[in-house]
């Protein structure tokens, strides 16, 4: 099978966040590595693919959408073939952009949800509620 093609955020119009934003885009970076898989492809290609969506995660919109991917599906299947570990980790399919930062929070142990779990939190469709492309416009 063949990897999914490598994604092209605006790079444009993420240039200022990714200045001020640095420490996020290393922490980003760090746990895609992590969770990298070896057969998935080089370590400068998994580099290049963990750059482009630490990078696009600082962005306003969904994280498919700031990496100029047609859809979610597209995204799932990227972070399924290149950090299969952190895809295999998404159980209840949380938004990728609200599952990576909550990843963060876990590894330093800081505990940021409104609720004890998930099911109980009056944010959850924010989290995991549908991502239509309607819903918000890309710049």
């Amino acid at each position: 099978m063949d990897a999914p093609a490598v994604p092209t955020p605006d790079w444009h119009a993420l240039a200022g966040r990714m200045e001020a934003r640095h420490d996020e885009i290393v922490d980003l970076m760090s746990l895609l590595r992590d969770h990298a898989d070896p057969a998935a492809g080089s370590a400068a290609a998994v580099d290049t693919v963990a750059w482009a969506i630490a990078c696009a995660s600082l962005g306003e919109n969904h994280l498919w959408q700031d990496l100029g991917l047609p859809s979610r599906l597209e995204l799932s299947a990227l972070i399924e073939h290149w950090f299969p570990g952190l895809a295999a980790r998404n159980t209840h399919n949380m938004k990728w952009k609200k599952f990576f930062y909550k990843q963060l929070c876990l590894r330093e142990e800081l505990h940021i949800c409104k609720a004890p779990s998930c099911g109980v939190c009056s944010d959850h469709s924010m989290c995991f509620g549908p991502e239509e492309a309607s819903a918000v416009e890309p710049h």
